[in-house]
């Protein structure tokens, strides 16, 4: 384990002209008329991403973007971490580490740092405040590389090892959704020094919890069928990874299909219109931090990991997380939560929030209410 070391993005201008040769290139598919999303990533939308990516797109306007905020690498066991590290000047900040998934990035946080960091300069109280970790998933964006599948839970032991052992802390809380909501219950579950959990994704399951009433057997049935209709990417990514890497890997923008036709699909948009949401310069910078490192492929590997990585004690049927959990509940999810009373079988749930919008990529999409969910949540441990 190492002292972190300073980190700034900085891609050489050779890699971003390889990549812009390739989006250049690309031939276009057919697609159905009139077909729109149903059929995938649709074609009139990524022409226009596309035009935006040549013409009116800047990888280095984003980076210094990027770069705004401390950044830092860190040797935790046999992996190079990268993370975003904000300390707030508050007397009353509480360690938080908030962790994204796929196919996100640490993109994702961009709109929620300063508010959470300095609640002050946003209308809110210095009590508020957090010390931020936002670290890259391994084999994610700037982060190293596993020499092969790992699992949410074994990724949970490389975090707690950085915030405890290379950062110092001695408590702090855990946030998360996609894996990242993997990732932080397996933080509430195995380590001590995680004192809470705030998910925005129902990612940590309990072995042997069944539904149990009508209203938790619909909500299964439910789940089943939305899993049914857009879970083809999770068995292809959890079976063949590697597979799949050599086509998108080679091609710029079909990785950025890959990964858009998520954020269409799992978020929730006005009239179905990506723009809606996202700009154009968020959904190309979220692909090239995935371009730029090389990274798509292992960060398939997550997927496999979770099946074939087996590390740790076996979980005792029906445990549950014992920690506070706080829920924040988004309506427009790839699989929402299950009604509450079967939440609370998998874990301590402390805090339940229905949203009326937001999906599965709720920093980018509500910011505002997850910032001010995550407060809320936080308060309740000091009482």
């Amino acid at each position: 384990m190492t002292q972190p070391t300073p980190f700034r993005i900085e891609i050489q201008q050779a890699t971003i002209n390889r990549i812009m040769e390739r989006v250049r290139a690309f031939e276009w598919p057919d697609a159905p008329e009139g077909g729109g999303w149903a059929y995938g990533a649709e074609l009139a939308s990524m022409k226009a991403i596309v035009e935006h990516w040549l013409h009116g797109y800047d990888w280095y306007r984003e980076q210094d973007a990027l770069n705004r905020w401390p950044q830092f690498k860190a040797r935790v066991r046999d992996i190079d971490i990268h993370f975003i590290h904000v300390r707030s000047n508050s007397d009353r900040r509480r360690p938080l580490i908030i962790t994204h998934g796929w196919p996100g990035s640490i993109l994702e946080f961009m709109n929620i740092i300063e508010p959470l960091a300095f609640p002050e300069k946003h209308a809110g109280q210095a009590s508020d405040a957090f010390d931020l970790v936002i670290p890259s998933l391994p084999g994610y964006g700037f982060s190293g590389k596993p020499a092969k599948p790992i699992s949410p839970r074994t990724v949970a032991g490389y975090f707690d090892e950085l915030m405890v052992g290379t950062l110092g802390y001695t408590n702090y809380i855990a946030q998360g959704g996609d894996w990242g909501s993997s990732v932080s219950g397996w933080l509430g579950y195995d380590h001590p020094q995680c004192r809470a959990v705030h998910l925005n994704m129902f990612g940590w399951r309990s072995p042997g919890v069944e539904p149990e009433t009508d209203e938790e057997k619909q909500a299964a049935r439910q789940a089943e069928m939305l899993f049914n209709l857009e879970g083809a990417y999770f068995r292809e990514q959890s079976t063949k990874p590697l597979t799949l890497s050599y086509p998108v890997m080679d091609s710029p923008v079909g990785m950025a299909a890959w990964i858009i036709e998520k954020f269409h699909g799992w978020s929730d948009l006005d009239g179905g219109r990506l723009e809606s949401v996202y700009t154009k310069d968020q959904l190309i910078t979220n692909v090239m931090i995935y371009l730029v490192t090389r990274t798509f492929g292992t960060s398939t590997w997550l997927y496999r990991g979770l099946f074939e990585d087996t590390s740790g004690k076996p979980v005792p049927p029906k445990s549950r997380i014992e920690k506070p959990v706080g829920i924040a509940r988004f309506p427009k999810d790839l699989i929402p939560f299950p009604p509450r009373s079967l939440v609370e079988r998998h874990m301590n749930v402390a805090r339940w929030t229905e949203f009326g919008r937001g999906g599965h990529f709720a920093a980018m999409e509500r910011p505002q209410d997850l910032i001010e969910d995550i407060r809320a949540f936080a308060r309740t441990l000091e009482k």
